[in-house]
């Protein structure tokens, strides 16, 4: 039998039958534990929680990038990301600095640790996600992709009806 297929949680028998919303919802807070689970795991053996590291690996990619940039990136409003950078300067993984050309503007940079832990791929939630979707053909990733676009907008508070 295959490992993935084995640890597949069953709805018990007593149970009504949920039906298509309810189990796909079933399945994205599934999903949603694993991906805290895992950040959890992360803080002990890297350091830094997995939104953490997904902004360091953002910053790896993309030296200099302004902070509302970042923001922009992962689609969340930028007070949201101030605790995260906080704690990512603290733990002296990110490098905050005046841009030269607009001292107004700030940068983010990695320091020579954080670009340590934007190196490490084993053991990480990108990891897990890569083996994911490596495991599956290109048109279940896009249909899955077009799924969770329409599900962001719906759940986008700054949406209107």
């Amino acid at each position: 039998m295959n490992k993935r297929r084995s640890v597949e949680k069953k709805v018990p028998a007593k149970v009504a039958p949920l039906g298509e919303v309810l189990s796909f919802m079933r399945l994205l807070w599934r999903v949603s534990h694993g991906l805290d689970a895992s950040s959890k795991r992360m803080l002990s053996e890297l350091g830094v929680t997995g939104p953490q590291r997904l902004v360091l690996r953002i910053v790896g990619q993309n030296p200099n990038m302004a902070p509302g940039e970042l923001a922009k990136v992962l689609h969340v409003h930028p007070s949201s990301l101030t605790g995260v950078l906080r704690r990512l300067e603290q733990a002296k993984l990110l490098l905050r600095e005046r841009d030269p050309a607009d001292g107004r503007r700030a940068t983010l940079t990695l320091s020579p640790i954080g670009r340590q832990i934007d190196a490490r791929r084993a053991g990480t939630v990108e990891a897990a996600v890569q083996r994911a979707m490596a495991s599956l053909p290109r048109a279940t990733l896009r249909s899955a992709e077009r799924v969770l676009k329409a599900l962001a907008v719906e759940l986008d508070p700054t949406r209107s009806d």
